[in-house]
This record gives C-alpha cells, sequence and structure tokens, in this order.
C-alpha cells in the first residue's frame, strides 16, 4: 500500500517531535519533512510535495493560515489539516476560506488526529467534534442573512402585496384585503417582479416562498394585515 507522505509545520520542536513519533507508529505514513515557519513550511512543500501538511494555526511571521492559502493554492494536490490549541471559531472560518482539508484540536487523541489524516487521504474533510456545531451554526446565520437581503430592496407595501401573491391571492382579493385601489396593486405586482427579476406571478410566489418572506417582514406588518383580513 503506498504510504501517505506528510509534513508537520509547528514552531515547537516538541510538538514536532511528538507528531513524528505518533506517525512513525502507523505504516501507511511517512513523515517526509519538518518546518518551524510558514516561509519554510511553503519552501519544503515545494521541495517534498507531500500528500499533507499538518499546519499549527499559530506561527511566528505569517500565520499557519497565510501559509495554507498559498500552499493549496499552488500545490492542490498537497492537503493541509489546520492544527490549534484553541477552538475559535474565526480561525475556524479563516481555515476553510484558506483551503484547509480538515481542522483538528491539539487536545485530540493520537487516534483520531490518524484518522482524521486517513480521512484526507480518501478526499473527506475531517472536523474536530467540537467545532461541528459552529460551522452549522454559522451556515445557519449566513442563509439567514441570504434570504433577509432577498426582500432588502422591496417597501412596506410591495411585502404585503407579495405575502398575498404567494398566498395565490388575485390582484382584486388583493386590493380588497389590503384596502387599496386594484390598479395601486397592479402597479406594485409590476415593481415587484422587476425587483425580483422574475418573468410573472407565479416566479415571485415561489421566491417568496423559498425566502421564507413572512419570517423577514415586521411583526406590526403581518398583525395589520390579520385584522384587517378579519374585518
Amino acid at each position: 500500500m503506498e504510504k501517505q507522505r506528510i509534513l508537520i509545520v509547528d514552531d515547537h520542536e516538541v510538538v514536532r517531535i511528538g507528531l513524528r513519533s505518533l506517525l512513525q507508529h502507523h505504516p501507511q505514513f511517512e513523515v517526509v519533512g519538518e518546518a518551524g515557519t510558514a516561509k519554510e513550511a511553503i519552501e519544503k512543500v515545494a521541495q517534498l510535495l507531500p500528500d499533507a501538511v499538518l499546519m499549527d494555526i499559530r506561527l511566528p511571521g505569517p500565520s499557519g493560515i497565510e501559509a495554507c492559502e498559498e500552499i493549496t493554492h499552488t500545490y492542490p494536490n498537497t492537503k493541509v489539516i489546520m492544527l490549534t490549541s484553541y477552538a475559535e471559531d474565526e480561525m475556524l472560518f479563516s481555515a476553510i476560506r484558506a483551503g484547509a482539508s480538515g481542522y483538528v484540536l491539539k487536545q485530540i487523541g493520537g487516534d483520531d488526529l490518524v484518522k482524521a489524516l486517513e480521512a484526507v487521504g480518501r478526499g473527506e474533510a475531517p472536523l474536530d467534534p467540537a467545532m461541528t456545531k459552529r460551522i452549522f451554526q454559522e451556515v445557519k446565520r449566513v442563509v439567514k442573512q441570504e434570504e433577509a437581503s432577498a426582500f432588502a430592496h422591496l417597501s412596506d407595501n410591495e411585502k404585503k402585496v407579495l405575502l398575498k401573491v404567494s398566498e395565490g391571492k388575485t390582484n382584486r382579493e388583493i386590493s380588497k384585503e389590503l384596502f387599496l385601489g386594484e390598479g395601486t396593486i397592479r402597479n406594485y405586482v409590476s415593481s415587484i417582479l422587476s425587483k425580483l427579476g422574475v418573468s410573472n406571478r407565479a416566479e415571485a410566489a415561489a421566491f417568496a416562498v423559498e425566502h421564507n418572506l413572512k419570517e423577514y417582514m415586521p411583526k406590526e406588518l403581518i398583525e395589520k394585515m390579520d385584522s384587517k383580513s378579519e374585518e
């Protein structure tokens, strides 16, 4: 079986010795080199072309994240696993943006680190369990932000009309429910289609549902609409 060739990058020699000792006990790995700085790591990757780099996130001078970004951009076949003592959200997301294939805490056991390297070798992206929840929270936050921005350029009246359109109401029905002229409703609908970049009411309705329009309307608007509908 072909061995996975690994470069260890950490500014503490004791850590590098410990990692090398751990990996040498596993025949599927071959430690091909070590580095103590980002500059040295980049140079060693160019010389050795390892399969994977175990990269400390905090290095003197340029950080491990900066080194990761350059390595993954220049040598896409070399995968980088970030090692850190801190479960910091911003560090995690910076590492992901830099192209890291994995992110693990130094506190994990040797068996878990071996599994992470093996996962990278299979093309997977290991993530420390302590950080998984934070990833999902960030993804949800970004989705919510995108949904909210989808309606940012609509006026309150346009949002109200769009909500009624998404409920399948005709212009006449919307006119009665919102106490606005039918011609005014037609104008609002036309403006909504233009702003959303859709060609018809069905597409506008689908857009509103997909992006959870009602969730991003001011509560008082919903209450007013409900009270008028009951009159």
